[in-house]
């Protein structure tokens, strides 16, 4: 049974695949071209303009490895994370140019030189001297200095480029990501005489990554969650419906004993488990009671109130409590757990010596009797759902049954009574329950159903 409020919304559609491998061959295709470009502007060692352009044209390929990278996950990654555990957008950033900056220091003459941006990224002053490299370590957070130091050490002693990222911490307390990128500027001999850099703030794409891989390790978490949900609720679940499903008689009752069949259909749109029973149990006066019900929600908590509800309900129904007093303390019990639920139900006692069938229903479709190929629903007695109100009456009817009648008690995630009603020439054909149950789950098994289901059939003996 569904809850009986619903909030479901249409989830947002990903990009066609189509769509992103169009975007990855664009990108690949001007990585190649910028590559080109690149390779052009290498001829042009001496000049510091063309240096600082080498650099930009280094920064963006770089970018569109990254890019590539993305939409290759966008492509084949998982799927969206829950909005619950989505990230909060990031800030707009600021344009690309506001965000580099270069910088030169001289070994000659011990002089540097800064761009204006790069003094907005480190948050100077502009009108102060710029940082000597012997300076620069005093901006940078004590565990990356190391990491700095290694770079320019490379880079001045064994002509390594620099590429490489560090952390700084600004006159107003921020923490800053720095990506630096440069090389050594040799003489005519092989010495170096200076070096230069492009400083890139990559703050916000880090931030961005990083709320990236912590909603990967969320949705992973989550789904190891679920997995070991939905384990528990169905090791709930063989729990509690019994273990004679497809068994063609109760063991102890002779020839005059019902033939019985059942069937759990779980839900065509979800994984989880829900709260559909069903049971049969043979009673010490030599009655057999008959029950199906249904609980709203899904998981193991609804499960194990299930197991709960069907306990009590069997050891009632052994005390010999009839069946419309079973269904008023069972809603008193689920009016008294820790987590409110509500639930159906229709329970039946058999007499099989007058074949007389007395039951009583919470809220749920009432049996459905077949008789000489046509089919009916039983007249259904007073009865609200279970624990919609803690003081409930329920009523009770009673039925007598012809040898050959078929009863079928389903729960409401199956199919309309009208579809159901409409299988009485065929199952008047069948042989055994076990068929009947067959033919029902042929006719509503394929059907996109929002819920799971279960279906019970009693077949009285000729």
């Amino acid at each position: 049974m569904p809850p009986h409020v619903s909030a479901d919304r249409s989830a947002a559609q990903p990009p066609g695949r189509g769509s992103v491998d169009a975007l990855i061959t664009q990108t690949r295709r001007l990585k190649g071209d910028m590559d080109a470009v690149r390779q052009d502007a290498r001829s042009d060692t001496a000049d510091p303009q063309g240096r600082w352009q080498r650099a930009l044209y280094d920064l963006a390929l770089h970018q569109l490895d990254d890019l590539d990278t993305h939409l290759a996950q966008l492509r084949d990654g998982p799927p969206p994370v829950p909005a619950a555990e989505r990230p909060p957008a990031a800030p707009r950033r600021e344009s690309l140019l506001s965000r580099v900056g270069s910088a030169e220091w001289n070994l000659l003459t011990d002089e540097a030189v800064w761009s204006e941006e790069l003094y907005g990224i480190l948050g100077r002053d502009p009108a102060a001297p710029p940082l000597t490299l012997d300076e620069l370590p005093a901006l940078v957070l004590d565990e990356d200095r190391p990491r700095l130091t290694a770079m320019v050490t490379d880079c001045l002693i064994d002509a390594r480029p620099i590429d490489g990222e560090f952390r700084v911490v600004r006159p107003d307390g921020e923490h800053r990501t720095v990506h630096m990128m440069g090389e050594p500027v040799l003489d005519a001999e092989g010495g170096t005489t200076s070096m230069w850099a492009v400083l890139r703030d990559v703050s916000e794409l880090r931030r961005s990554q990083r709320a990236v891989h912590e909603s990967r390790d969320s949705l992973q978490r989550q789904r190891h969650r679920a997995q070991t949900e939905h384990r528990l609720a169905v090791e709930l679940q063989e729990a509690v419906l019994p273990p004679w499903r497809g068994s063609p008689r109760l063991p102890h009752q002779g020839p005059r004993s019902l033939d019985l069949a059942a069937h759990y259909l779980p839900a065509a749109t979800t994984s989880q488990i829900g709260g559909d029973w069903y049971d049969a149990l043979e009673l010490s006066d030599g009655q057999t009671l008959l029950s199906v019900g249904d609980l709203t929600g899904h998981g193991p908590t609804v499960t194990s109130t299930t197991a709960m509800l069907l306990g009590a309900l069997r050891g009632m129904a052994m005390a010999g409590t009839q069946p419309a007093q079973l269904m008023s303390w069972l809603n008193q019990l689920l009016d008294a757990t820790v987590q409110p639920a509500l639930g159906s139900a229709v329970c039946c006692r058999y007499r099989p010596d007058t074949r007389t069938l007395t039951w009583a229903q919470a809220g749920h479709p009432v049996p459905l009797l077949f008789r000489d190929g046509t089919g009916r629903r039983l007249d259904a007695p007073q009865g609200v759902l279970l624990g919609a109100t803690a003081r409930a009456a329920y009523g009770q009817a009673e039925e007598t049954l012809d040898e050959g009648d078929l009863l079928l008690l389903h729960t409401d995630g199956l199919a309309p009574a009208d579809r159901l009603l409409g299988l009485a020439p065929r199952l008047d054909r069948a042989r055994t329950a076990q068929e009947c149950v067959r033919m029902v789950v042929e006719e509503c098994g394929e059907s996109e159903r929002a819920d799971d289901a279960c279906v019970l059939v009693a077949r009285v003996p000729r």
